[in-house]
């Protein structure tokens, strides 16, 4: 097992490595779980099946539509093709 203090401290030396002087002082992956929810966001808009990306992120699919509803923006026009394609067949 690895401390908390361990990972976060190894987790600040890294953005110091990664990243340009500016966003090291940004809020850009201030926090190792940021880049968990990057990933899910991610897949919220490349319209990943909600089961599936619960699997992978480790929730129930309640708490990832709970968590990340913010996430899903426009997809209108793409929501109602998908329902007129549906309805064609």
């Amino acid at each position: 097992m690895i401390s908390i203090g361990t990972y976060c401290e190894a987790w600040q030396k890294a953005r110091v490595m990664a990243l340009t002087p500016e966003e090291v002082v940004s809020p850009l992956a201030a926090r190792p779980y940021d880049l968990r929810h990057a990933a899910v966001s991610l897949w919220l808009g490349a319209g990943v099946a909600a089961p599936e990306m619960a699997e992978r992120a480790g929730h129930g699919v309640d708490v990832l539509l709970r968590v990340y509803a913010k996430c899903i923006d426009g997809g209108v026009e793409i929501a109602n093709r998908r329902i007129d394609d549906a309805l064609e067949t």
